[in-house]
C-alpha cells in the first residue's frame, strides 16, 4: 500500500503534485480524515489548528498579493462560515476584488470583483489582504439572501466583538449600493449574543412577526447562582422560545435528557417554553410556532377596566 506524503502546512494542489499527489489523492486524504479543506484549491494537514493566521496562509496559496479577499471567503477567515449547507462539500469559488490600479482576476475558481475599498477597510492576516470584520459584515449583509444575511453578521459580531453601532457607522459608505436597503433593515438589530445562524433566524421571524423582540441568553438563577441559560426569553411574561439544534440537543441520550429535565423546571417555574427545530421556518410549521408566542405574550391578567 503506497505512503502518502502530506505537505506539512497549507497547500494548494500544485504544491502537493511536487509530493507526487494528484488531486484525487488529496480529495481522498480529505475523505479520509487527514487534511482539511479550507477554501477552494487551499488545504492544510487536519492536524493543523484552525486559527485565522492558518486559514489566511492557505488562502494565500491560491491568491494573487494584489487581491484583497472579500465576501464569504474573508468571512471563513475571520471564523465565520457562511456557506449554505449544500456548499459545504463543493469547490465553491474564492471571493476576491482587486485593490486600485489592478485588474479584477478571471482565473478559474476565483470570483473577482470591484469594490470601492478604502485602507481602513482592509487588513492584513498572515501573507492576505482581507476586508476588515466589519467591512465583512457590511459587505454580506448586501450580499447574501436575508436570513443567511443577518446570521452572517451576528456570527462576524459575536467572533470579533462588534455591536450595532459599528455597523451604523458604515452606512454612509453604502449609499447608492445595490443591497443597501437590506443592510440598513439588518445592521440595527445584529447582536453578537446570537450563538448560531438558526438562532439568527428564529429572532428575524420573531422581528418579522411583529412581536416584541426577546432577550438573547438570559441566564435562569436557581439559589443565585446561574443555572439554564434561554436562547431568547421574554422575563417578565415568562416565555421562551429555543431553538434546537440536532449537533446541540439531539446528538446523545444524555443531551435529550438534559433539556428534558431543564425544560420541566422551567414549565414547573410558571414558563412557556416554545421549541423551533430545523424544519419549522417555512409555511404552516413558521405560522404554527409564531402563534404560540403570540398567544403565550397575551397576558392573562390586566388591571385595565375596559
Amino acid at each position: 500500500m503506497t505512503v502518502l506524503t502530506i505537505p506539512p502546512g497549507p497547500f494548494n494542489l500544485a504544491d502537493a503534485a511536487e509530493l507526487g499527489l494528484s488531486a484525487d489523492d488529496v480529495y481522498r486524504l480529505i475523505d479520509d480524515g487527514l487534511v482539511r479543506r479550507i477554501v477552494r484549491g487551499a488545504f492544510v494537514p487536519a492536524s493543523t489548528p484552525d486559527t485565522p493566521q492558518t486559514r489566511a496562509a492557505a488562502v494565500a496559496r491560491v491568491v494573487t498579493a494584489h487581491h484583497v479577499v472579500i465576501d464569504r471567503t474573508a468571512a471563513i477567515i475571520h471564523g465565520v462560515n457562511a456557506l449554505t449547507y449544500a456548499e459545504l462539500d463543493l469547490d465553491v469559488d474564492l471571493e476576491t476584488c482587486a485593490l486600485r490600479g489592478h485588474t479584477r482576476s478571471r482565473r478559474t475558481g476565483l470570483e473577482g470583483h470591484t469594490r470601492d475599498l478604502t485602507p481602513t477597510d482592509i487588513m492584513r492576516v498572515g501573507r492576505v489582504t482581507v476586508t476588515t470584520p466589519v467591512r465583512t459584515a457590511c459587505d454580506l449583509g448586501c450580499n447574501l439572501h436575508r436570513r443567511d444575511a443577518f446570521a452572517a453578521m451576528c456570527a462576524l459580531a459575536r467572533e470579533h466583538g462588534l455591536v450595532a453601532a459599528d455597523l451604523a457607522q458604515m452606512l454612509p459608505r453604502y449609499r447608492g449600493r445595490r443591497g443597501v436597503r437590506q443592510l440598513k433593515e439588518l445592521a440595527p438589530l445584529v447582536d453578537p449574543r446570537i450563538e448560531s445562524a438558526r438562532e439568527a433566524w428564529t429572532f428575524l421571524a420573531i422581528r418579522d412577526a411583529g412581536l416584541p423582540l426577546p432577550e438573547p441568553q438570559l441566564w435562569i438563577e436557581i439559589d443565585e447562582m446561574p443555572t439554564y441559560r434561554l436562547d431568547f426569553a421574554y422575563e417578565h411574561a415568562r416565555v421562551c422560545v429555543e431553538y434546537d439544534g440536532v449537533d446541540a440537543h439531539d446528538l446523545t441520550a444524555d443531551q435529550r435528557r438534559h433539556d428534558m429535565e431543564r425544560r420541566q423546571w422551567l414549565r414547573d417555574h410558571g414558563w412557556t417554553v416554545i421549541v423551533v427545530r430545523r424544519g419549522d421556518f417555512t409555511a404552516d410549521r413558521l405560522d404554527a410556532w409564531l402563534r404560540e408566542v403570540r398567544t403565550a405574550l397575551k397576558p392573562a391578567m390586566t388591571n385595565r377596566r375596559w
